[in-house]
């Protein structure tokens, strides 16, 4: 897992992914209610995965992923009929999201960022 993620900078750095992750999430969640174009029956699955994506981003948990997922799933919901614009912005929030990895301040900074090992000598 540690190579999907080139670093977990911490400082003004990571507080910028931090603030990234979030305006993620919370457009997938305002963008649950905003489903008009796409068909009934996967009207109930795109709620439930934007949901998913979204609670993922704001934990920062397999954040690479979850900012694939964003991109694709804002990249469907284009080809609905209805404003395409608005789905733009977020698909480039979830794709460099996955470029640039959670941050210092996530889940997977805790799960996979880089250890520290003392090797002590007698």
């Amino acid at each position: 897992m540690q190579r999907l993620f080139t670093m977990f900078p911490g400082g003004w750095p990571g507080a910028g992914l931090l603030i990234l992750r979030l305006a993620a999430a919370v457009r997938l969640f305002v963008g649950i209610s905003t489903l008009g174009g796409v068909p009934h029956s996967w009207h109930h699955v795109l709620q439930f995965a934007m949901l998913t994506v979204g609670i993922l981003l704001l934990a920062g948990l397999w954040t690479p992923i979850a900012g694939a997922l964003q991109a694709i799933i804002q990249i469907g919901v284009i080809f609905t009929p209805g404003n395409v614009i608005i789905h733009v912005l977020p698909a480039a929030l979830g794709v460099s999201l996955v470029m640039l990895g959670p941050g210092a301040w996530s889940i997977d900074a805790l799960l996979f960022g880089r250890k520290r090992i003392d090797i002590r000598t007698r």
